[in-house]
């Protein structure tokens, strides 16, 4: 996941293009192919025998417009440009025209990004629904349709939230880190956010090296954490038949920062015990474990309840 592009002011969203270039550059040195997002939603729930990178931008600010769509376009490489619609054609934000000469291209994809990009998560129902139907009739007014894909902003929604998600497009993106496998939920699908601090070439080796990290259920489903449920109790189920569970480590941001998370696995199941309430809007865990084939990774990402 990719915001701006050569917007050196904006380091916690940015990346320098030329780091970008080098970061194609080690996908392709790996041999691993770009996702077209056509053949994402009608092989999703088809075994994988490949490893696949699929890109996304998010926000269509017009430094991609100017510096990274140039280049995506010479050497055709697919991705997925989300959109917030309120912001399109405002100062460093890209125009109508500008998405439409790019929703032309075969290999290039619109997604819906919500109309406000506000804090959704915090909306009562029926302004969460008003903000996404605006969005969808300004999308058929300008390209004719509603996108396929959505991603939510910031990563953040609620179960009742994604419910509605789930009736107006076939996917939703949110910003915990992992990767994507069959068993996931196409409404809940993972990223790994880059940018300046978190895009170094290093760490992106890291990344593209990973496995998917396979789960059967994540409790509770509902991401949205309430002040009477801070911290909440989470629960991994796994697959009867994985392997090397007891190997998992995981880290979380509860309380005042990054640390080991006090784990207890009884069979399949993984409990996950926090050492202090999330303080933050989002709360995040991530897990792994290195097996025979090399590091497997997931993240949960929550939204805690700020009024």
């Amino acid at each position: 996941m990719y915001h701006r592009f050569n917007e050196d002011k904006y380091p916690s969203t940015n990346i320098n293009m030329e780091i970008f270039k080098k970061h194609i550059d080690m996908i392709k040195e790996k041999k691993i192919s770009f996702v077209d997002p056509n053949d994402f939603r009608s092989n999703f729930n088809l075994p994988k025998s490949e490893k696949k990178v699929l890109l996304t931008i998010d926000d269509g600010f017009t430094s991609f417009y100017q510096n990274a769509w140039p280049y995506l376009k010479k050497n055709r490489i697919p991705f997925i440009l989300f959109v917030s619609t309120e912001a399109v054609g405002k100062y460093g934000y890209m125009t109508w025209n500008q998405i439409k000469e790019i929703e032309k291209e075969e290999f290039a994809f619109i997604g819906n990004h919500s109309h406000s990009h506000e804090y959704l998560v915090g909306y009562n129902f029926d302004k969460f629904k008003k903000d996404i139907d605006e969005s969808i009739k300004i999308f058929i007014e300008n390209i004719g349709y509603n996108p396929l894909f959505f991603s939510y902003p910031f990563g953040e929604h609620s179960l009742e939230q994604k419910r509605y998600i789930s009736t107006k497009f076939d996917f939703a993106f949110g910003q915990h880190s992992g990767l994507i496998d069959i068993n996931k939920d196409k409404y809940e699908l993972a990223r790994f956010p880059i940018n300046e601090k978190y895009g170094d070439l290093e760490r992106f080796s890291f990344l593209i090296n990973l496995f998917p990290f396979e789960y059967k259920k994540i409790i509770p489903e509902d991401k949205y954490i309430l002040k009477n449920n801070n911290p909440p109790e989470l629960i991994i189920e796994f697959f009867e038949d994985q392997k090397n569970l007891e190997k998992i480590n995981c880290f979380s941001d509860e309380g005042n920062g990054w640390d080991k998370s006090k784990l207890n696995l009884v069979k399949n199941k993984l409990y996950i015990q926090f050492r202090d309430k999330f303080y933050f809007r989002r709360g995040r865990i991530n897990c792994s474990l290195n097996d025979n084939i090399g590091w497997r990774w997931f993240g949960v990402q929550f939204s805690i309840e700020q009024n």
